[in-house]
């Protein structure tokens, strides 16, 4: 069996961020450095919604909204909080700490 060499998304994006979409949804967002990264994610629809779920341990009903954003060559995820912002046993009230699971992604 061939031993392919997995590419890290650290690698590819310039940005890659969380913050609050309202107090019950949260946005993801990855930048990516070069064109030809971005629209090699797009061609080949590297992040879906079952790879976002199986990141965040959710389903993926919960994964609202994936966008391919032309101006500034980046994804936008949307998905549902766990908690709303700001209720009780939210540890991260502007959503800004909830996008670490995106580190680990390889292609």
């Amino acid at each position: 069996m061939e031993n392919k060499k997995k590419n890290s998304l650290l690698k590819v994006a310039r940005v890659i961020r969380s913050k609050n979409s309202g107090p019950f949804e949260l946005t993801l967002d990855i930048m990516f450095k070069e064109p030809r990264y971005y629209e090699l994610f797009k061609r080949k629809k590297i992040i879906t919604a079952r790879k976002i779920a199986r990141l965040y341990n959710c389903s993926e009903k919960d994964i609202l909204k994936i966008i391919y954003f032309e101006p500034s060559q980046a994804i936008k995820i949307t998905l549902k909080r766990r908690i709303p912002s700001g209720a009780p046993g939210d540890s991260d009230i502007y959503g800004a700490q909830q996008h670490a699971p995106l580190l680990n992604l390889t292609f």
